[in-house]
């Protein structure tokens, strides 16, 4: 990996894919498990650390852009994107990687950032529609 993800007291800013917003990123335990938190204005949502590894697999696997889209825990994803597959079944959790009952969802916009910033993907930066691909 590029850089190394941040720390509670030093976490990774990042921006979402649009570059229109900051949010933060760092590693923490819950429950055993190690967790993504990030942080967006008061609002923390906790990603399964996991997702990283699989999302940079499943990308590699699918050989070209993706798109990413994103949606609220409580609002169905668009097939085929990246949000999509950070909740579905058949990715290897059998699930949702966000795991803040209540705030699962948002996945396509706040890991592909971090992937982008470990080196690990490429992200476009587009007012809407962003897509990323495994590096």
């Amino acid at each position: 990996m590029a850089n190394k993800i941040g720390t509670k007291e030093k976490p990774t800013v990042l921006k979402t894919p649009p570059l229109s917003s900051e949010f933060t990123m760092h590693t923490d335990e819950k429950d055993g498990k190690e967790v993504l938190v990030c942080t967006v204005g008061k609002t923390v949502l906790l990603y399964d650390q996991k997702c990283i590894a699989d999302l940079h697999t499943m990308l590699k696997k699918h050989g070209d852009w993706m798109e990413l889209s994103s949606a609220d825990e409580q609002k169905p994803a668009k097939e085929g994107t990246v949000e999509a597959w950070g909740r579905s079944p058949k990715n290897p959790v059998g699930g949702w990687y966000g795991l803040k009952k209540g705030l699962r969802g948002r996945f396509g916009m706040y890991v592909p950032p971090l992937m982008e910033y470990l080196g690990l993907a490429e992200v476009t930066h587009d007012a809407k529609g962003n897509k990323m691909r495994a590096k």
